[in-house]
């Protein structure tokens, strides 16, 4: 196991999921005082797990077929276009 790639992944998903609306969602979710606080956890822990392994298949497909080098080319525009469309609804 590659343990520099390790703490580059977790700490890139740890800081992008802070704050975000998965995590708000959680927060009302577990706010509720009728709620299990560890129903809430495992119920968010298995969604990010699926969603994240989701996105660890689809990026080995595509890597088959486009250049790692490109993939951070759609990437980074994805996150730029991403980035404008919020600033024109605000």
């Amino acid at each position: 196991m590659d343990f520099k790639i390790l703490a580059t992944v977790f700490t890139v998903v740890f800081i992008a999921e802070l704050g975000d609306k998965t995590q708000l969602a959680t927060m009302l979710f577990a706010a509720d005082k009728d709620v299990s606080k560890f129903t809430v956890f495992i119920g968010a822990s298995l969604a990010l797990i699926l969603a994240s392994g989701i996105g660890v298949l689809a990026g080995a497909l595509l890597s088959q077929y486009i250049s790692e080098k490109h993939l951070h080319y759609i990437a980074g525009f994805g996150f730029v276009a991403i980035g404008v469309w919020t600033l024109i609804k605000a």
